[in-house]
């Protein structure tokens, strides 16, 4: 490469970063994540309410409502995975984020750091 050429994304990945395709992916990404992760825990009180006291009504209104936002999730890592270009196991590994409790909440603070300093995951 000569000092004439320029830079391409794929050799410098920090300047996708700057495509605001990439920053519109990670916003929604980030949004989801929040969503998913306070979804997520309230499934887990609810479930709490059917085990514990018999109630089983709140499980069953929250667990398909949590269930649709996961999905729409996944779509938002896979959107944000293929623009800033992660590698499988980085994508596959955020999207199990969204099954443990708060772990979403870690995924989302440790994507934006390293999409912001131009890291693939």
């Amino acid at each position: 490469m000569t000092a004439d050429s320029p830079v391409t994304d794929e050799e410098n990945p920090a300047q996708a970063v700057s495509d605001a395709g990439v920053r519109g992916a990670l916003a929604r990404f980030r949004v989801m994540a929040y969503i998913v992760g306070v979804g997520l825990l309230a499934l887990c009180v609810s479930f709490t309410m059917k085990l514990a006291f018999d109630q089983p009504q709140y499980s069953a209104i929250i667990g398909p409502i949590h269930g649709f936002l996961y999905i729409v999730y996944l779509l938002t890592i896979v959107d944000l995975a293929l623009k800033a270009r992660w590698s499988v196991k980085g994508t596959i590994l955020v999207m199990l984020s969204g099954v443990v409790p708060v772990g979403s909440f870690f995924a989302e603070r440790a994507v934006t750091r390293r999409v912001h300093r131009g890291q693939k995951l």
